[in-house]
């Protein structure tokens, strides 16, 4: 039986990028829905190199204008996306030498409300998540040596939070022999009451996924979810924690219109946060 179109009148986005307990936010996102196809897209500027925000803020620029250019819903796009924000990491590292060795990680979500499917991409460590009846029921792999370790039965899985490697990355933007996105191929079909965050690691290191269920089942509102959630993070994150960000998208509640910070404050890119 047909659920009808997840239009755009029947979706709600928050968005959020704080920059934790440190001198920079190396965090960015954004999203553009302009009517058809939505994109979504955050990325986390890698730690230890120079320049982790002008990677980070490259690549969600990238991919919101090449989207612009040409909005679609599909795995091609998705692909053609990343690969958009791989080569303006490569352009911006060959244009400055003080950040010739930045490195980001990136999650893009395309949802197409005609179709009523979503389907994305990752590289590195940000997460995307999905959510059906309150439960999790997608959820990216990190691109880390963790993942590896327990793909190949030397790490355990329960051990996601507090292994000393689980932030070692093996892909990312801007690197030419560790760039491997991975892209959905097959499109996920969407129904009203479906739920997706987006969320780099300094967000998801603490809040379980058992927590985003329990407060995905109690809140009324999409911009309640991500705030609750954000909550748990300042308060269990050590004194120089990692700067936190995330897109919270709800299917079939309330009002859906293209944002810019949940506070209302202006950043210089349509769409685009940090």
């Amino acid at each position: 039986m047909s659920l009808g179109p997840v239009d755009a009148t029947e979706i709600q986005v928050a968005m959020l990028s704080r920059i934790g307990g440190r001198e920079r936010n190396e965090d960015a996102c954004g999203y553009l829905a302009e009517g058809g196809p939505a994109c979504f897209v955050l990325s986390d500027g890698a730690g230890g190199h120079a320049g982790g925000d002008v990677a980070a803020r490259t690549a969600v620029r990238a991919v919101l204008e090449r989207f612009a250019a040409r909005p679609r819903g599909d795995a091609m796009t998705v692909a053609a996306l990343i690969d958009a924000a791989q080569a303006a990491v490569r352009d911006a590292q060959r244009g400055d030498p003080a950040c010739a060795d930045m490195r980001a990680t990136l999650v893009v979500l395309l949802i197409d409300p005609v179709r009523e499917h979503a389907v994305w991409g990752h590289v590195g460590d940000s997460r995307l998540y999905g959510f059906r009846d309150g439960h999790v029921t997608v959820q990216t792999r990190d691109h880390s040596l963790y993942e590896s370790m327990v793909a190949a039965g030397l790490a355990d899985e329960g051990d996601r939070r507090n292994n000393p490697v689980r932030n070692v990355l093996l892909a990312s933007l801007g690197s030419d022999d560790a760039f491997a996105p991975e892209v959905t191929q097959t499109p996920y079909a969407l129904r009203p009451g479906d739920a997706l965050l987006l969320c780099t690691d300094g967000f998801w290191d603490y809040v379980t996924e058992p927590q985003m269920e329990g407060i995905l089942q109690r809140v009324t509102t999409v911009d309640q979810w991500l705030s609750e959630m954000a909550g748990l993070v300042a308060t269990r994150g050590p004194e120089n924690q990692d700067n936190y960000s995330a897109i919270g998208i709800w299917l079939g509640r309330g009002d859906f219109d293209t944002r810019l910070m949940p506070d209302g404050t202006q950043p210089p890119d349509p769409g685009l946060s940090a």
